[in-house]
């Protein structure tokens, strides 16, 4: 499915099954930022040139094709320089607004990026850090969820789609049960992105949080969206030119978000970059793609299913476009190495996620993940090394 768009994949026999660490970029955002740097480039909000015009309009023409992305307001999306960055905006906003007998709920399977802030916010300002547990299938717990929820929960992460499980979690439910008890909330959509459509008013989420790489855009840059009371509530992330209102040796006022919250010079050429590959996935529609990955994961677990000794973290059943699993008396980086010979990439570790791991008894896992420009035979040609990898193991 259209893996000709993307250079390294029709240059190379490389079977890329890594997406959810990272996916690869189709000619039109590389094109997209080429003809920026080539063209436009001068720095946005404070050039007089007829270029620095040019580039603060691409720039902000991108923030209105994200927000639209996601059904947001463009003055409610803020650029960072990722997920990690966009979390740990609001946590480091939180840490100076938690007070002792606060409560912070977050998913036990949550990506280090959406668990450490966190906790750390939690140590720093002696609210207490609380997380809620998942079933063997991979789902939330939500009797759990429920009975950890409370009146002193101020603000509860979650993913909308585990890195680990590739599973969608009941966001709406968990954010009407959050807000009924006066807490916020944070979802990160770093994983759902790229393979569902994703709406934020719909969601009623608090704030959410995804990246550009895992989403066919570049590198370098994140985005935060945030419903206008809750960032209104949060203070300075950073500090320098272009969030400021007026400075003084007395004192410094900020300017209104989104500015408030993007010091410095932004990753501007990497805005319009994002927003090629907005435009790209949207020409092909989040529902076939999420369809066509839906497809190939069946095909897998499929696959994986009469493999003796292989255990999968989770329902495979349940899974979007990423699986996890370990082989009996195979270490997953034996497997991996072995693939790579074959030119197939796959991911091995805890995947930035230790407390999940621990939950199904596991250290590390290898994952599959798929892109929009994965095929059948892409599955075909795992399966095939796979079971020749286990059968050199004696397997």
């Amino acid at each position: 499915m259209h893996k000709q768009d993307f250079p390294l994949l029709t240059n190379t026999p490389t079977v890329y099954l890594d997406s959810a660490a990272s996916a690869q970029k189709p000619q039109s955002v590389l094109a997209a930022m080429d003809t920026f740097y080539r063209t436009y480039y001068a720095n946005v909000h404070r050039g007089q040139c007829h270029i620095a015009a040019q580039a603060t309009d691409l720039y902000e023409r991108a923030r209105r094709t994200i927000a639209a992305f996601i059904h947001a307001e463009p003055d409610t999306v803020v650029f960072t320089k990722s997920t990690t960055e966009s979390i740990n905006l609001v946590a480091a906003g939180y840490e100076r607004l938690l007070r002792a007998g606060d409560e912070v709920l977050v998913c036990i399977a949550e990506h280090h990026a959406n668990f450490v802030p966190w906790q750390q916010a939690c140590l720093r300002s002696d609210a207490t850090f609380k997380t809620f547990g998942i079933t063997s299938d991979g789902t939330i717990d939500m009797a759990d969820f429920n009975a950890q929820l409370s009146p002193r929960t101020k603000i509860v992460a979650v993913a909308q789609l585990g890195n680990v499980l590739g599973v969608a979690n009941p966001v709406r439910e968990i954010v009407a049960a959050a807000h009924a008890v006066g807490a916020r909330v944070l979802v990160d959509g770093a994983q759902s992105c790229a393979h569902m459509p994703v709406n934020v008013k719909d969601l009623d989420c608090d704030f959410f949080a995804f990246s550009g790489h895992k989403l066919y855009g570049p590198t370098g840059i994140g985005v935060l969206y945030g419903k206008a009371e809750a960032l209104s509530e949060l203070p300075p992330y950073q500090f320098g030119g272009d969030m400021i209102r007026h400075v003084s040796v007395a004192e410094t006022t900020f300017a209104e978000v989104p500015a408030k919250f993007e010091a410095g010079t932004p990753p501007f050429v990497e805005a319009v970059g994002l927003a090629a590959a907005v435009d790209y996935v949207q020409d092909i529609g989040m529902e076939t793609i999420a369809e066509h990955e839906q497809n190939l994961t069946s095909l897998l677990c499929q696959g994986l299913s009469d493999i003796p000794g292989l255990t999968m973290l989770g329902d495979g059943s349940l899974k979007k476009g990423i699986v996890t699993f370990n082989v009996a008396g195979i270490h997953p980086a034996d497997i991996a190495f072995a693939l790579t010979q074959d030119n197939i990439c796959v991911r091995v570790g805890h995947h930035c996620a230790m407390p999940v791991h621990a939950r199904f008894h596991q250290d590390v896992s290898l994952r599959v993940s798929f892109g929009l420009y994965n095929e059948p035979a892409d599955v075909a040609t795992f399966l095939t090394s796979l079971h020749k990898t286990i059968s050199l193991f004696g397997g």
